[in-house]
């Protein structure tokens, strides 16, 4: 097996096909959030974007300057054999130097001002570690 290559934040272009299939398929979860907190750099000017191809994964939202990952997760990513993969996913995408913070659906359609909240802490706690390296 030839050896993947990555670049621009770890970007896998043989996962773009997927990731375009999915940005027409959001959840109403993820489309609220994007809809209303990340989009047109409303999180403190930062640039996110959705259904990013990010190592062999397809994060939900990713801001690449900040390295930050937001995964909006439904109620099958409570299933062991889901939960296994997700902490292996982190688990990689933590090696690679990213900050993945993670939601459930009824969080975000219930209480979408603490999510922001809870993204803004994270945005500038990971721009002022940017600002001192």
């Amino acid at each position: 097996m030839s050896e993947q290559r990555y670049t621009n934040n770890q970007y896998n272009k043989s996962l773009q096909p997927n990731a375009n299939k999915l940005r027409g398929k959001m959840t109403k979860a993820e489309a609220c959030l994007w809809k209303f907190v990340l989009s047109k750099r409303k999180m403190n000017n930062y640039q996110f974007r959705r259904q990013r191809p990010v190592l062999n994964y397809i994060a939900d939202f990713m801001c690449p300057e900040l390295k930050l990952i937001i995964e909006v997760d439904g109620l099958t990513h409570q299933w062991e054999e889901i939960s296994e993969k997700d902490l292996e996913r982190t688990k990689q995408l933590e090696a690679a130097g990213f900050t993945i913070i993670r939601f459930d659906d009824k969080e975000v359609l219930t209480n979408i001002d603490e999510v922001r909240r809870m993204i803004y802490r994270y945005v500038e706690e990971l721009a002022e570690q940017i600002k001192k390296d």
